[in-house]
């Protein structure tokens, strides 16, 4: 099929690889002229595990091409999808500016019959008024379908290539038969396409990234009680995960979600959820407790060092909201190193792949008051205390004598409760984790 995929960001960049790959001739449009050169001199400007490959073989096979030409590209596409951004404004609305410039831009240029896509995570209605904005620019027929993503960065060629359900919103059988022929490839082996009404897929997005938010923050709940109470987070976890009514994923305690997804989503849902005149008290409880958590390790150290912590030399592990991914979109890390900056630490900070997107990210004033080191040994060199913010797996296994030999003062204070607790009684570190016992306490 001929695709179009409007927006190079994480989102279109994925799909229009993925689509690719699968023999689909795509083209990406994109209005940045230095991502465009990029992305032709093979530069992919996203840290995605397996995307080089299947990038790679797709333009070298002449399958994937890069332009800013939109019109061109409207032409020459049957289906085109909308990967735009929808950041979130001060109140939580989602900014639908993109989507709908693009759209209007869109309808003044078909000439035959076209499938318009909403791939972007979209409110609810969203469908409704693309279709009005295109139908007010042209009588060519055409059909607007919902087709959410569910791609978890770190794993999202996978979750692309192998994904559990599809999710096509449409009332066309015309668009829902080419949408099916298009996702055929990749549910081979039986996961389902399942097909509903643009508003129901608007919703089904929402509702998957608010439930998962909400999972993770009542782990986090029972993981503060569990400090209080005496009880190990993890046996919990254990516990309650092997039932499958519950499920056992998305049930880690730590230092609060961030990412590209959980926060603005949940933040649209409850936004949408007040326009109708619907109180949900719950996604509102979820936002809170998530802000919390992000500081509820600096108030840890702060209880350690009973808050003097100025001139305190503090190292980071890990600056991205999660492993696998440079994003560092709502990233704990960004929050707790503010707070510990602004009560005076010095910090030596390192993470795989994310440090210039963290840099970028938090701002000249605070980067200029950060050092970035080179790896994980250079952070904890004469440190305080070693903060584990992200949890990549080079973190895992340290050898616990390399703490000993170069930290001033051996204290680990763990965000994402990485190190086993009868490792950690073994060695002379104190080690302060989320929801389970501080170990080698000194107080």
């Amino acid at each position: 099929m001929k695709i179009g995929v409007i927006g190079t960001g994480y989102v279109g960049l994925v799909t229009g690889t993925c689509f690719a790959d699968s023999g689909n001739d795509v083209i990406c449009v994109d209005n940045n002229p230095a991502k465009l050169e990029a992305l032709r001199r093979h530069e992919i400007p996203i840290y995605e595990p397996g995307i080089e490959t299947l990038f790679e073989r797709s333009v070298r096979e002449g399958r994937l091409h890069f332009t800013s030409d939109l019109e061109d590209t409207v032409h020459k596409s049957d289906i085109i999808f909308l990967c735009l951004p929808t950041p979130p404004g001060g109140n939580g609305q989602a900014d639908l500016s993109f989507v709908m410039n693009v759209a209007k831009q869109i309808g003044g240029m078909i000439r035959d019959y076209k499938i318009i896509v909403n791939k972007s995570t979209v409110p609810v209605g969203t469908a409704d008024k693309v279709r009005e904005i295109i139908s007010a620019e042209t009588d060519v027929e055409f059909d607007v379908v919902s087709n959410p993503e569910f791609l978890r960065e770190g794993a999202a060629i996978d979750d692309f290539l192998k994904p559990e359900r599809v999710v096509i919103g449409s009332r066309s059988p015309r668009a829902i038969k080419q949408m099916e022929l298009l996702y055929e490839p990749f549910v081979r082996s039986g996961n389902p396409i399942i097909v509903m009404d643009e508003r129901s897929s608007e919703m089904t997005k929402y509702a998957a990234n608010a439930f998962l938010a909400t999972k993770i923050t009542f782990m986090n709940e029972i993981a503060n009680v569990c400090e209080r109470v005496g009880a190990d987070v993890d046996n919990i976890r254990r516990g309650i995960g092997t039932d499958s009514r519950i499920g056992k994923r998305f049930l880690f305690a730590g230092i609060g979600y961030g990412g590209s997804c959980f926060p603005k989503d949940v933040q649209a849902l409850d936004f949408t959820s007040d326009e109708y005149g619907y109180d949900f008290k719950i996604l509102k409880a979820v936002i809170d407790v998530n802000d919390r958590q992000k500081l509820s390790i600096v108030e840890k150290i702060k209880r350690f060092y009973h808050k003097e912590l100025a001139g305190k030399e503090i190292g980071v592990w890990g600056l991205s909201f999660k492993p696998e991914t440079d994003d560092v979109r709502e990233a704990p890390a960004l929050y707790i190193i503010k707070e510990l900056v602004d009560a005076g630490a010095k910090i030596r900070a390192y993470d795989p792949e994310a440090m210039q997107t963290f840099r970028e990210a938090i701002g000249e004033d605070y980067a200029a008051r950060i050092e970035f080191v080179k790896d994980q040994l250079s952070a904890i060199k004469g440190a305080d205390a070693l903060v584990i913010c992200t949890e990549w797996n080079e973190f895992r296994r340290p050898d616990f004598g390399v703490f000993t030999d170069n930290m001033k003062t051996q204290v680990i204070f763990d965000g994402r409760n990485l190190f086993n607790l009868e490792r950690m009684a073994e060695t002379n570190i104190t080690y302060i984790s989320v929801g389970r016992a501080t170990i080698n306490a000194e107080a």
